[in-house]
């Protein structure tokens, strides 16, 4: 698969696993995607979620997502993003009409976007289960 057919898979199915360590203990939860291009992979979480404090602690993570028989995972180091521009665009997606009660509130700030870069991704299917993974430089 090439980075713009993963990109492609990934934006048009943005719900993900996001893997973390708290410590040496691997965490796990699921995450909504803003977006993924070669610029690298936006999310956001709240700063009082546990996931915030492990990015804080070591940037480094996974994220798997599941496209229609095709796995995908994503392994990069998460930086955060401080950009007001890129913020009111997150409140303002119709994607994120959930976040306008945090606006209404006022615990906006609250709201932290990160996004994964140098970034690599390998592929999984059924048919190809026992064959060598390719790693592919996505960001």
């Amino acid at each position: 698969m090439t980075a713009q057919e993963i990109f492609k898979l990934i934006n048009e199915n943005p719900a993900f696993y996001l893997t973390t360590v708290e410590g040496e203990q691997p965490r796990v939860r699921g995450i909504l995607l803003y977006r993924a291009d070669e610029n690298g992979f936006i999310f956001h979480t709240a700063s009082t979620k546990d996931v915030y404090s492990q990015i804080k602690k070591n940037p480094k993570a996974e994220m798997c997502f599941s496209c229609h028989g095709v796995q995908i995972r994503v392994t990069g180091v998460l930086e955060q993003v401080y950009d007001d521009k890129l913020r009111e665009e997150i409140f303002a997606h119709p994607s994120r009409k959930f976040l306008q009660a945090w606006v209404e509130n006022g615990i906006d700030d609250l709201l932290q976007i990160f996004v994964m870069k140098n970034c690599t991704a390998v592929t999984w299917t059924m048919e190809t289960n026992f064959v060598a993974k390719e790693p592919v430089k996505l960001c």
